[in-house]
């Protein structure tokens, strides 16, 4: 089905003016402003209205913290109620009748397992600082500093957050191999790859001779997210769980992306039914807002009053907004809709890539797709694989923008498209979507063609 491209419209001049301010004021690390050069004034479910007049559907979602779109009704209303009521909204960490609902409401949704014996400390406001707080509890749980993540991981931008990613070098994080089906570490892909990496994993902790000694946890994301959604093989996880419990390490299971039903499950964990040690959450918790927590094991609970502390982890506002989308998506089986309609946009994709020779992989679990683009005439003789197109996924995600969609990139070199929508999308959104990427990435290959035809005259006429 054609989608009609949105008219041009003219940027207003206070449209121009404030972007022009932003980029002379705000610091050269600002990262979504330099793609999506737009101006957002109003926003309703998948939909938002940048100051220009145009109308973008938004398939990144605070980059997956809106799980119920921009600006739900019982979002507001929960916002509303606090407000009304004269609460207050600042309290620290005192107990209040907001936070108390909140915590049942997440207690409920948690693996049953955990939640029977679980302590929560809430942290402040951002997934980092939950990172950060994991890798200090169990650094005091178990009295060690080690620490096992994952190539292509992503948990955040503080220090402590930075070592456990993908690009760390800190000697205190052993990196193992992720299973990647696409992209595999041993070139083969599969059950026989991730096979391997949980075999290169229980050899480093048993051999004696590894130079790692016993770390003081492990940390993984049941869904890479930033590094190119690359789901963890269930029975790849299921291993890392029997490894690290035989073996007394903590398991932190890093659900900041994958949580409240975003991958078709109301956790990632429960596609593979394990119950981690620990759970770091945030976005989508806070139904927007900033919220932050840990969930961990009672026996982890090590910490001395004030171990952990911080001003803002009593948000208030947050807290009844994540209640109420906490229970929303409990309530309405979003983490089912997601999984079902997740499905069917892969499969759409899928076919697309057999008519796309540069869409090297189409993978996800539900809301959470990405569609990895390469370069088929690069691939050199010996790979197994052809090379990320990262120049091509900007030329996608432009032409996205152009057409009213708004994707964000990801993966090795950036060369991913991710697509985050809400768990709120309608067959017929999903519809449109698809087809706007669709046209976008034909644009973006005729672009692409020209420039190669253009630097091949070029070089005929130069000889």
């Amino acid at each position: 089905m054609a989608v009609t491209e949105p008219a041009p419209v003219a940027p207003t001049a206070a449209h121009e003016g404030i972007l022009r301010r932003q980029s002379l004021r705000e610091s050269a690390a600002r990262t979504y402003a330099r793609s999506l050069p737009i101006v957002p004034v109003r926003a309703r479910g998948l939909t938002i209205e940048g100051a220009d007049g145009r109308r973008y559907l938004d398939c990144l979602s605070g980059a997956g913290t809106l799980a119920l779109g921009h600006n739900h009704p019982v979002v507001l209303e929960a916002i509303k109620k606090v407000l009304d009521s004269g609460a207050p909204l600042h309290v620290l960490d005192l107990a209040t009748p907001v936070k108390d609902a909140f915590t049942t409401e997440l207690f409920a949704t948690l693996p049953r397992p955990l939640a029977e014996d679980a302590r929560i400390q809430f942290c402040g406001p951002a997934g980092t600082d939950a990172v950060e707080a994991a890798l200090k509890l169990v650094r005091t749980a178990t009295g060690r500093s080690g620490l096992l993540a994952f190539t292509g991981a992503y948990h955040g931008m503080t220090a402590g957050a930075l070592e456990a990613s993908g690009g760390a070098t800190d000697v205190r994080v052993t990196r193992l191999p992720f299973p990647h089906d696409y992209r595999c570490p041993f070139g083969i892909g599969g059950e026989r790859g991730a096979e391997l990496a949980a075999r290169w994993t229980e050899s480093l902790l048993d051999d004696s001779k590894s130079g790692v000694p016993t770390p003081a946890a492990m940390i993984l994301e049941p869904v890479q997210g930033e590094g190119g959604v690359i789901p963890a093989p269930d029975e790849w996880l299921r291993r890392m769980r029997a490894l690290t419990a035989a073996r007394s390490i903590p398991l932190i299971a890093d659900e900041v992306q994958t949580g409240v039903g975003r991958t078709g499950t109301f956790w990632g964990v429960e596609h593979s039914q394990v119950v981690p040690d620990v759970m770091v959450l945030s976005k989508a918790i806070g139904g927007s807002l900033p919220l932050a927590v840990v969930v961990y094991r009672s026996d982890l609970d090590a910490w001395p009053p004030g171990a952990h502390a911080g001003t803002f982890r009593g948000n208030q506002l947050a807290m009844a907004a994540g209640a109420a989308t906490l229970a929303h998506v409990r309530e309405n089986a979003l983490a089912e809709r997601a999984g079902t309609l997740g499905a069917r946009m892969l499969a759409s994709l899928q076919g697309l890539a057999a008519a796309h020779p540069c869409i090297g992989d189409v993978r996800g679990r539900g809301l959470m797709i990405g569609v990895e683009l390469v370069e088929p005439d690069s691939m050199a003789p010996d790979a197994v694989v052809p090379p990320p197109a990262p120049r091509l996924a900007a030329a996608v995600q432009q032409e996205c923008l152009h057409r009213g969609l708004i994707v964000e990139l990801g993966g090795r070199r950036a060369g991913v498209v991710r697509l985050l929508p809400p768990l709120t999308l309608t067959d017929e959104q999903a519809v449109a979507v698809l087809d706007r990427f669709a046209d976008a990435l034909a644009a973006a290959e005729r672009s692409a063609q020209r420039r190669t035809d253009n630097r091949r005259s070029d070089n005929r006429q130069s000889n």
